[in-house]
């Protein structure tokens, strides 16, 4: 991955580049590309990870992540199933996630080493196993929504993001936004009232 450097200025009088046509290019191994859709995306990407992983040091390692996965799966971009932001976006929730998740079992390990150990009671694994299949059964339903709708929710429920914040990141209007989460919330409970009924 190329050093990321700060946004370099347009050609004199031609238009900036959109996000959608730099992460093309990237794509293609432009390096000049990839410093000015790092400069434009980068605040956007630090405050939702820091906003997920609480901690700044851990989310400016999270966000240089998410940049070389950006440089090296640029390929895999279709400007035609979404916006260049929300890949980035939807990107940087995925590894902030993980990493609070990585976290949390490394100190739940430390934790565990630190006491003797116990045969865990019955009730205790049986909830953690019901949290689990909850989980899945999430999981299993989103990808059942839209691509708008699921980036939406997602970056609503997920990234903490208001409507009007979601509205910019997908470049749609506040109001489609609002209908888009409405259906897509309403298929969510629709599919985990099937599972959940089936599970029983």
């Amino acid at each position: 991955m190329p050093h990321a450097a700060g946004r370099l200025s347009a050609a004199d009088g031609a238009a900036p580049a959109s996000p959608e046509d730099l992460l093309v290019r990237v794509g293609h191994g432009d390096e000049r590309a990839f410093e000015e859709l790092y400069a434009h995306l980068v605040p956007q990407v630090f405050g939702l990870v820091v906003r997920i992983v609480r901690d700044p040091a851990q989310a400016e390692e999270v966000t240089q992540e998410v940049f070389v996965e950006v440089w090296r799966t640029a390929t895999r971009f279709d400007p035609g199933r979404g916006t260049a932001t929300a890949y980035v976006v939807t990107m940087a929730h995925r590894r902030a996630v993980d990493r609070v998740r990585s976290v949390q079992k490394s100190t739940d390990r430390e934790r565990a080493s630190a006491v003797s150990e116990q045969t865990p009671p019955f009730d205790v694994v049986a909830d953690q196993v019901e949290v689990r299949l909850e989980r899945e059964q999430v999981r299993r339903c989103l990808g059942s929504l839209t691509q708008l709708q699921r980036e939406a929710v997602d970056l609503a429920y997920y990234g903490g993001y208001t409507y009007r914040e979601v509205a910019e990141v997908l470049g749609a209007n506040v109001a489609t936004v609002k209908t888009r989460m409405r259906d897509g919330l309403i298929r969510l409970r629709d599919c985990l009232g099937v599972q959940n009924g089936a599970a029983r």
